[in-house]
């Protein structure tokens, strides 16, 4: 059963950069797909984007279109999520999951991460 320990949110001007981590343990990590979540208060949680287990493809909800680069390296056993051009909307807590088969809604995923804070300041 693989445990994902999340890192790198914070706070951060709009228009600035941040990338979060996404480390996992106790599992074999290159079987999972990963994928990256994010909610913000009051709302739903909503798919930033997953990655296939090759990290050959990825699959980006309509929020990151452009501005958000999810990778991963399976020799490090870590998921990455680059978030570049950042605006206040971008507030929220943002979780990485892992799912057994092809995923992208949160339902599919089996194991979470706790998630970390990135609050956008305007």
């Amino acid at each position: 059963q693989v445990q994902l320990a999340v890192s790198g949110g914070g706070l951060v001007q709009a228009g600035g950069s941040l990338r979060l981590s996404c480390a996992a343990s106790g599992g074999s990590f290159s079987s999972y797909t990963m994928g990256w979540f994010r909610q913000a208060p009051g709302k739903q949680r909503e798919l930033v984007g997953a990655s296939s287990r090759t990290g050959g493809g990825v699959y980006y909800g309509d929020s990151a279109k452009g501005r958000f680069t999810i990778s991963r390296d399976n020799a490090k056993d870590t998921a990455y999520l680059q978030m570049k051009r950042l605006k206040p909307e971008d507030t929220a807590v943002y979780y990485c999951a892992a799912a057994k088969g092809e995923a992208v809604a949160p339902t599919e995923f089996s194991f979470w991460g706790q998630g970390t804070q990135v609050t956008v300041a305007s």
